[in-house]
């Protein structure tokens, strides 16, 4: 199935198709040439990501959890298909902390067993990787993020190569 996501690039392996146009702004009655890009609906799996960007919300409240801070992280899945994005939410409440750690692990900022402060402001731009599912909403199926990995110790990756946190 596919589905429109705006945020979606075509590409090959982690690099945006080059543009022929030159860029510019447009006036309201100009022409437009290209079509929608076209969702890309990965295959269950691992991925490396890239957190561009999140917002700061607030969640009102439900019956399993009670109003708190939100985060809506904005994030870059890098595959082999091209390149898709995922909004990823976070509560930020104590019932739900581990997924929080999960998030900070992944992306080098969290050690086991160290209490951290979040700090968002270096969020944006971080790398990490996760497992990939699906979730069907509506009749339709999206993407969506099942867990953050942690980052390994600096210096080794599960593979033994030499690994950075947050450099790919």
């Amino acid at each position: 199935m596919t589905q429109y996501n705006p945020y979606t690039q075509q590409t090959q392996y982690g690099q945006p198709q080059q543009s022929q146009e030159v860029e510019k702004a447009y006036d309201w009655n100009d022409t437009i040439t290209e079509d929608a890009r076209e969702f890309i609906l990965l295959p269950d799996g691992d991925y490396e990501f890239v957190v561009e960007s999140f917002d700061r919300q607030h969640f009102p409240g439900s019956e399993k959890m009670p109003a708190c801070p939100k985060a809506v992280l904005n994030i870059r899945i890098l595959s082999p298909e091209g390149i898709t994005y995922v909004k990823h939410q976070l509560l930020l409440h104590s019932r739900v902390q581990y997924r929080l750690a999960e998030f900070f692990a992944s992306i080098g900022q969290k050690k086991k067993g160290q209490p951290m402060r979040m700090n968002w402001s270096a969020v944006p731009g971080s790398h990490g990787r996760c497992k990939l599912g699906h979730r069907l909403y509506e009749g339709n199926t999206y993407n969506e993020i099942k867990q953050f990995y942690p980052a390994p110790e600096p210096g080794q990756t599960s593979s033994g190569t030499q690994y950075t946190p947050n450099t790919f």
